[in-house]
């Protein structure tokens, strides 16, 4: 592998490319939450749940690979199965059956919320390092899954 010389050391590339691995590993959990649920939403507010968590499901893929060409650009490789992804993820997989809809909402939020807490670990790790680029990246992360846990938390008061 050709020398990687972007002014952060390697145990600092490693670290920082650690924190982006979790951000990638809950991002991918919870876009295939949001997937599943956007497959098996029922009820009354099925077209607006089912076009929504599409919505969501779509920003999260994009997302994904983002994050893992940061990733790369840091010289480190990116999990690249469904194992180690999960492995990495402190996001719950989807319910084997379906939930009802505003548990699937209450669901979605709080691993909305679980990944804006990560994502702030990440940036803090980054900023350690000098590393604006991820930093940079995981604000807007952020500020994303604020605004989509704003959406979730106001359907369900």
């Amino acid at each position: 592998m050709t020398q990687v010389n972007i002014g952060l050391n390697e145990n600092t590339r490693k670290s920082v490319a650690a924190a982006l691995n979790n951000t990638l590993a809950d991002t991918y959990q919870l876009y295939m939450k949001t997937h599943a649920y956007h497959w098996n939403v029922t009820g009354p507010q099925f077209h607006s749940l089912h076009v929504m968590f599409e919505e969501q499901y779509r920003e999260m893929w994009a997302a994904l690979d983002e994050i893992a060409e940061r990733v790369r650009a840091l010289g480190v490789f990116a999990p690249s199965s469904g194992k180690a992804l999960s492995e990495l993820s402190v996001i719950d997989n989807a319910d084997d059956a379906p939930p009802p809809a505003t548990t699937m909402i209450e669901r979605l939020l709080e691993g909305h919320e679980t990944l804006i807490r990560r994502a702030r670990e990440g940036i803090a790790t980054a900023d350690e390092a000098g590393d604006a680029a991820t930093a940079d990246l995981l604000t807007v992360r952020i500020q994303t899954h604020e605004k989509t846990a704003w959406m979730l938390r106001a359907m369900v008061q």
